[in-house]
């Protein structure tokens, strides 16, 4: 077991960060931890790196004890935390080698992390000059460093423009078919993109654990489109299949179709046949969306 976590709960003050949380990763899974801001996500994490002590419980990372083994935790342990500390008046491949240099690892690893993470054009520029999808890959180089079998992802792709967040994904997922990989995150289409399994955490506790396998194996599809003008929601009732119609602002509504079959075309035609304008349509993973609301409200 990769990672195995037993009835940890830890308090800062009164609040109670994690209650009794327990979960277990397999090697090779990447799974999405997954929870609305203040769940409790980076405190997790920074206990399975040994930056934080909880207050009840264990964990264990690889079999090493992460209160009495730190430093074997961390030896097997790649960690980008959410706010990825950089230098950013030191060159990028300087700031490896710094990097390899403090944590004892061979400096002939810095090419190879380079190369790996896509850093070969920037590798010559200081940090300060890169775009925040290059920052970080430098951050995500830096943890790959000393060969790490789990990798401890927290928010790699906040902030990202819409080309570095497919970069960073694509990246990710290349990395998961040689590590471990454990991936904080409260965005949906992440998980969807990249994970194996997706852990939900709610104000501490851990309310769902499932195979993303699982959650897609329905046949409810969810479908949000837009029109050019309101229109009454037993209106679009009259389309097939349909389970549930509601407007969810202006005249955006979500559509919600008991069939298997990819229901966008059915709609589009729908509209255009009653004189309707389509501003966007799209379907989303129904059951995750869902899982995920009605377990963080």
């Amino acid at each position: 077991m990769s990672i195995s976590v037993q009835h940890i709960s830890k308090s800062f003050g009164t609040q109670k960060a994690l209650n009794d949380v327990c979960f277990e990763i397999k090697k090779g899974e990447i799974v999405g931890f997954l929870g609305p801001n203040g769940a409790g996500k980076s405190t997790m994490m920074k206990i399975l790196t040994t930056s934080s002590l909880a207050d009840e419980g264990d964990a264990t990372v690889n079999s090493f004890d992460v209160r009495s083994n730190k430093k074997k935790v961390q030896q097997c342990v790649g960690y980008l935390p959410e706010h990825n500390p950089l230098y950013l008046d030191m060159y990028v491949k300087e700031y490896l080698l710094f990097n390899a240099e403090v944590y004892q690892c061979e400096k002939g690893n810095v090419q190879s992390v380079i190369e790996q993470t896509g850093l070969t054009p920037e590798a010559h520029k200081k940090i300060g000059q890169l775009s925040k999808g290059y920052r970080q890959r430098v951050g995500l180089a830096a943890a790959l460093l000393h060969d790490p079998e789990v990798l401890i992802l927290d928010e790699p792709t906040t902030g990202l423009d819409p080309n570095q967040l497919l970069d960073i994904r694509k990246l990710i997922k290349e990395i998961g078919k040689q590590k471990t990989i454990m991936l904080s995150t409260h965005i949906m289409k992440e998980v969807e993109a990249v994970c194996d399994r997706v852990i939900i955490i709610n104000k501490g506790v851990i309310v769902a654990d499932k195979k993303l396998e699982a959650l897609r194996d329905t046949e409810e599809q969810l479908i949000e489109v837009e029109f050019d003008y309101r229109v009454e929601e037993a209106f679009l009732k009259q389309l097939p299949h349909v389970i549930s119609v509601k407007n969810t602002g202006g005249f955006v509504y979500e559509i919600t179709f008991n069939t298997a079959n990819d229901m966008r075309a059915a709609v589009f035609d729908f509209a255009h046949d009653n004189k309707l304008k389509t501003l966007q349509l799209s379907r989303k993973n129904k059951n995750l969306e869902s899982l995920f609301t009605e377990l963080t409200k």
